[in-house]
């Protein structure tokens, strides 16, 4: 049996608020508005870490992902949950995580509110088999290709919009076509 599918996920009514608990299969199956966590986590050069996700991931297995996270667990704080799902998904331990705040995503897959937090890494990343695939550090400007060329997790995408648009504007400049 898949322990994960078990799990017991906090649910959340359309304002946000905790309104009772399902277990992570049922959360799936009926597409249940629950509450999640996402970390990108950056070493001292700036680079961040992307993994691409099992093919065997309940949402969206296969796609790219540049945060780090999961969903909480009942009775289960935003912050605590991302520390429990950095050192599950990349045996990333002894951080301490900037809060972004948060935001909420929704398609036919997943409903949810996500909160966002980031945090530096310099150590080594061990992966959890069951969840990541493949992963390594990318400057920023190979993340903003990656994004562009490959299936990223469209939550993190979303959610991290003006965090993407800061980096993409802290780019230099110099790839781009002289005015004419």
């Amino acid at each position: 049996m898949d322990l994960s599918a078990s799990e017991v996920v906090a649910l959340l009514d359309d304002d946000g608020r905790p309104c009772g608990t399902a277990p992570r299969a049922r959360v799936r199956a009926e597409n249940l508005r629950h509450a999640a966590t996402a970390v990108v986590v950056r070493n001292g050069a700036g680079e961040v870490y992307v993994h691409r996700r099992t093919d065997t991931k309940d949402l969206y297995p296969g796609r790219y992902d540049f945060c780090a996270g999961g969903v909480l667990r009942a009775g289960e704080d935003p912050a605590e949950s991302a520390v429990r799902e950095l050192a599950e998904e990349l045996g990333v331990t002894g951080v301490d995580l900037a809060p972004l705040g948060s935001a909420d995503y929704a398609d036919d897959r997943t409903r949810m509110r996500e909160f966002l937090y980031e945090c530096t890494y310099d150590g080594a990343v061990t992966w959890q088999p069951e969840e990541v695939a493949w992963g390594a550090w990318v400057p920023p400007a190979r993340l903003l290709r990656m994004i562009d060329e490959l299936p990223f997790m469209p939550d993190s995408v979303a959610n991290f919009a003006s965090w993407l648009d800061d980096l993409r504007r802290s780019q230099p400049r110099s790839s781009q076509a002289p005015a004419r």
